[in-house]
């Protein structure tokens, strides 16, 4: 109950926050759309900001916008003329499912590949390890995705360039899926080649302080085998820091990627987000903001669990 107070403390604060920054920020969704247009009198932008609610003070139009949000109604896009949550709820699932199917495989690859490399300190292998997880934390995003359009899209053809559909064909069933994912695996590569360097980077840190731990010590000393000492002694203590990583990063997995799926032209959360942004479409800016408080609340909770199911002191306590 006393959580739960306090994540709706940190959901009011976070909103009126934000609800602060967006309306300080310079220009607004009448100055977007009325930039340039010598037929707009000050009397039609004076009409168009009443009309869109944008008349206010900050004060005064954030309880407006609150007494509407506890009821569930965040308002209408200004740029789509739709609900906000129906525009959240049709885009997220893209968002979700690129993000979601390479943070697994990040998961698959960055971990045992870190704990190799812990295991095996200063070998040949620990070097190698070391230098693809730099060159993925190196690499900036738009430039590897330009790199890969050029080389799979342009040059050998393999793969579509954007877009997550070829527009020619009107694929149905199992064909559209298999078009879709066909679109879907040079972003995916981006997210997997760039983030994976973090991970395996973290895991291989934790491994290394849990391999100087007293009771692998006293493991390696009683003579269990290096395998045993390793998977079943150490590994679980260093899932602990990961699943604090794993947890925080559910409002990413929703969020989309702002450059990656500006660049591949997938319409997703992420590109949504950044027009909105852009023109100033308050409702939407607010909406999808709270949706990430809310889930970033909702990773914290999920860690807190799976503290319980790989540390069973979490669970006595």
């Amino acid at each position: 109950m006393r959580r739960l107070l306090l994540s709706v403390l940190i959901l009011f604060g976070v909103s009126m926050i934000i609800y602060t920054i967006v309306r300080m920020m310079p220009g607004d969704y009448i100055s977007s759309i009325t930039a340039g247009n010598p037929m707009v009198t000050p009397e039609k932008i004076a009409r168009l900001r009443m009309l869109y609610g944008l008349d206010t003070g900050v004060v005064e139009g954030y309880f407006k916008w609150l007494s509407q949000a506890i009821r569930g109604n965040f308002g209408d896009s200004f740029i789509y003329r739709k609900p906000v949550a129906e525009i959240i709820s049709s885009k997220m699932w893209t968002s979700f499912s690129l993000a979601f199917t390479a943070f697994i495989l990040e998961i698959i690859i960055a971990v045992p590949l870190g704990i190799i490399s812990a295991t095996r300190q200063y070998s040949k292998t620990d070097y190698a390890v070391t230098t693809v997880a730099l060159v993925g934390i190196s690499l900036p995003t738009f430039f590897f995705a330009a790199i890969l359009q050029r080389v799979f899209s342009m040059e050998l053809g393999l793969l579509p360039l954007q877009g997550m559909v070829t527009a020619r064909y009107d694929y149905q069933g199992f064909m559209l899926f298999l078009d879709i994912a066909k679109h879907f695996i040079l972003p995916i590569t981006v997210f997997v080649i760039t983030g994976v360097g973090s991970l395996m980077r973290y895991s291989r840190t934790n491994m290394l302080e849990v391999l100087n731990a007293d009771y692998v010590r006293t493991a390696r000393a009683k003579g269990l085998s290096e395998q045993t000492v390793i998977y079943k002694h150490a590994f679980r203590n260093t899932l602990i820091p990961i699943v604090t990583l794993i947890g925080g990063s559910l409002p990413g997995l929703f969020s989309g990627a702002i450059i990656t799926e500006g660049i591949f032209a997938i319409d997703g959360l992420g590109r949504t987000a950044l027009i909105a942004l852009r023109m100033g479409d308050i409702p939407f800016i607010m909406a999808f903001n709270m949706f990430l408080a809310v889930l970033t609340l909702l990773g914290t909770i999920i860690a807190d669990i799976l503290y319980a199911v790989v540390d069973p002191r979490v669970r006595l306590s």
